[in-house]
C-alpha cells in the first residue's frame, strides 16, 4: 500500500464522522431487537402463544416500508427544531419518539393491554425505521464516495455493539430485573443519543422546499424520481426482477429471526446462557463474518461474494436441526450459534457491497431505503407467520423450509447476473 493510500485510508477511519456514524449506527441498532428478538422473549414469558408472538413481529414491518415515508424525510423541514438542520432535526425527533415509546410500552406491558402494547410497539417501529432512514441519508451527504466504505464499517461496527446492548445485555438482566425495567433502561440509553445528535456536524446539501405553493411538486417529484430512473437504468424486466431479488435474497436468514428466542427457549437453555451465547458471543462473530465478507468483496467482487454469502446463509440454517437433537447442550448451542452468525455477517456485508452498487447517488437515500425495505418485507410477513409454521411442522420442518426458500432467489440470481455485467462492459 502506498503512502498516499494509507494517509487516505488511515483519514478515513479517524475523521470525526466515522466516530458519529458509530454512534449512529449504536442509535439504529438500539430498538431493532427491542421491537424483535427480545420482545418475543418478554412476550413469551408474558405467556403469549407463539402464533400471537409470530403475529405481534408484524409490528415490525416499519422497516419493510420506510421507503414509503423517506421522500418525506428528504424534502419537509420539520417545524420548530427544523434549525438543527434537516437531517439532524428529523434524526432528533425519530429519537424522541423512540425512547418515549420505550417508556411507554414498559408501563402497559403485555399482560396489562396486549392490544395497546402492540400498538405503541408499532410506533417504536416507526421511530426505529425512521432513525434509519436518516441515519443512511447522514452517511451518504456527510463524506465523498471514497470514505464510505470506513463509515459504512464504523455504522455496522456500532450497530452490532448495540445489539449486544439490546440482545445480550437486556437477556441478562431480565434474569435478575421485571422487563418493563429494562425497556425503561433502553430508553434512557436513547435519550443519551440524542446528546450525539444535538453535536453531530449537519451535512451540506440543496436547500429543502420551504413554501406551501412549491412543496407539493418538489414531494411528487422525489417520489416518482427514484422509481423513474431505476426503471430507466434497468429496463424491461431486468428492473422487475431486480426488487423481486432484492425481496428474496435474505428470506432464509430472516425467517428465523422470530421464532430464534422461543426455540433457544423450549431448548432449555436459560436466559443468561441465550445472552451470552448467541448475543454476546453470537455478535461478535457476526462482526468477524462482516469483516471476512468486506475483504472477500473486494478480492471475489461483488457478484460471486453475494452467491457464497446466499448460499451460507442458507445452509447455516440446518445447524439448528443438530441443536434439536441435542437440546441443554451448550457445546452444541456455541457451535450452532458460531456458524449462523458467521455466515450472517458475511451475508450481510455482501448485501450492503451489492445494493450499493445498484444506487443513483442523485437518489441515494430513496432509493437505498427502497432496497433494504425490500431486503426485510418478505422475512417480516414470513415471520408474522412463522408461529402456526412451528406449530404444524415443528422446529425441524420449519428449520429445512427457511433453508430451501432461498431456491427462487438462486434461480432470479443466475438469471439477473449476466444482464447485469452486460451493462457494465
Amino acid at each position: 500500500m502506498s503512502a498516499d493510500r494509507s494517509t487516505s485510508f488511515f483519514h478515513a477511519f479517524t475523521q470525526p464522522a466515522a466516530l458519529t456514524l458509530f454512534l449512529f449506527g449504536f442509535a439504529s441498532g438500539l430498538p431493532f431487537l427491542l421491537v424483535g428478538g427480545t420482545l418475543s422473549v418478554w412476550l413469551k414469558e408474558s405467556g403469549v402463544s407463539l402464533e400471537d408472538i409470530g403475529l405481534i413481529s408484524l409490528a415490525g414491518l416499519a422497516y419493510a416500508f420506510k421507503f414509503v415515508w423517506a421522500p418525506l424525510v428528504d424534502r419537509f423541514r420539520l417545524p420548530l427544531i427544523g434549525r438543527l438542520g434537516q437531517r439532524r432535526s428529523w434524526l432528533f425527533a425519530a429519537q424522541l419518539l423512540l425512547a418515549l415509546s420505550l417508556i411507554a410500552m414498559s408501563m402497559v406491558t403485555p399482560m396489562g393491554s396486549l392490544s395497546s402494547f402492540v400498538m405503541i410497539t408499532v410506533v417504536a417501529g416507526f421511530a426505529g425505521a425512521t432513525q434509519d432512514v436518516v441515519v443512511d441519508a447522514y452517511r451518504i451527504e456527510i463524506a465523498p464516495a471514497e470514505q464510505q466504505g470506513a463509515l459504512a464499517a464504523t455504522y455496522t461496527l456500532g450497530y452490532r455493539l448495540a445489539l449486544l446492548v439490546s440482545g445480550a445485555l437486556a437477556l441478562l438482566l431480565a434474569d435478575h430485573l421485571p422487563w418493563a425495567l429494562i425497556y425503561q433502561l433502553m430508553a434512557a440509553i436513547v435519550a443519551l443519543v440524542l446528546c450525539v445528535t444535538l453535536w453531530a456536524r449537519e451535512p451540506e446539501r440543496p436547500a429543502v422546499i420551504a413554501s406551501h405553493e412549491a412543496f407539493w411538486p418538489a414531494l411528487a417529484h422525489s417520489v416518482v424520481g427514484p422509481f423513474k430512473d431505476f426503471f430507466s437504468r434497468y429496463a424491461g424486466g431486468l428492473g422487475l426482477a431486480l426488487l423481486l431479488f432484492i425481496g428474496l435474497f435474505k428470506i432464509s436468514d430472516q425467517m428465523l429471526g422470530v421464532m430464534a428466542l422461543p426455540f433457544y427457549l423450549d431448548c432449555g437453555f436459560s436466559k443468561t446462557q441465550i445472552a451470552a451465547v448467541s448475543k454476546l458471543f453470537g455478535v461478535w462473530v457476526g462482526i468477524a463474518g462482516a469483516f471476512l465478507g468486506g475483504a472477500v468483496v473486494v478480492r471475489w467482487g461483488v457478484h460471486r461474494t453475494l452467491l457464497v454469502a446466499m448460499l451460507l446463509g442458507a445452509i447455516s440454517n440446518l445447524l439448528y436441526l443438530l441443536l434439536s437433537q441435542y437440546p441443554a447442550n451448550v457445546n452444541v448451542f456455541v457451535a450452532v450459534i458460531g456458524g449462523e452468525n458467521l455466515s450472517g455477517g458475511f451475508l450481510g456485508a455482501a448485501a450492503v457491497a451489492w445494493l450499493s452498487s445498484l444506487v443513483n447517488q442523485h437518489y441515494t437515500a430513496t432509493q437505498y431505503a427502497l432496497f433494504s425495505s425490500l431486503v426485510t418485507l418478505p422475512g417480516k410477513l414470513v415471520g408474522g407467520f412463522s408461529g402456526f409454521m412451528v406449530a404444524d411442522m415443528s422446529y425441524s420442518g420449519f428449520f429445512i423450509f427457511s433453508t430451501v426458500a432461498v431456491i427462487p432467489a438462486l434461480i432470479l440470481f443466475a438469471w439477473i447476473v449476466p444482464r447485469l455485467q452486460q451493462r457494465t462492459r
